[in-house]
């Protein structure tokens, strides 16, 4: 428990020293593509979230990111060209849905979600209604 009421002069004098914590770096053997995708989702945490042994994961998440982009980019090119191969979209789509699993498996293991990134207390709650037996 920390002690009651203000700080004193002296400790409010007393410079503690902190450590810089610097975001991880990209890695080399990412695209720049994947590459923009590590920095913006670092840049948009705390520098110390990612530990060391988030980092493969986090690699995968740019590059799964990156290929749903792609695979977004063919469907959309599918269902403007003048034929509509409907295979060929299906397959496409299975894709996305499959790229969408994993991109989701990746972020809810390094709690990246909404839903684990928000705090229960900050959370906006629809407006409670009073029950009829509750005095007003």
């Amino acid at each position: 428990m920390g002690s009651r009421g203000r700080k004193s002069a002296a400790e409010l004098a007393v410079v503690t020293a902190t450590e810089a914590v610097q975001r991880p770096d990209a890695p080399y053997d990412l695209t720049d593509e994947q590459t923009e995708e590590w920095w913006a989702i670092v840049n948009s945490l705390p520098a110390d979230w990612f530990e060391r042994g988030n980092h493969a994961n986090l690699a995968q998440l740019c590059r799964h990111i990156v290929a749903a982009r792609r695979i977004a980019q063919l469907i959309e090119q599918e269902c403007s060209g003048k034929e509509l191969d409907k295979g060929a979209l299906i397959e496409l789509l299975k894709r996305q849905e499959a790229e969408s699993k994993v991109i989701n498996a990746l972020l809810r293991s390094m709690r990246l979600t909404q839903q684990s990134i928000m705090r229960a207390e900050t959370a906006k709650r629809p407006k409670q209604v009073k029950k009829p037996w509750e005095s007003v």
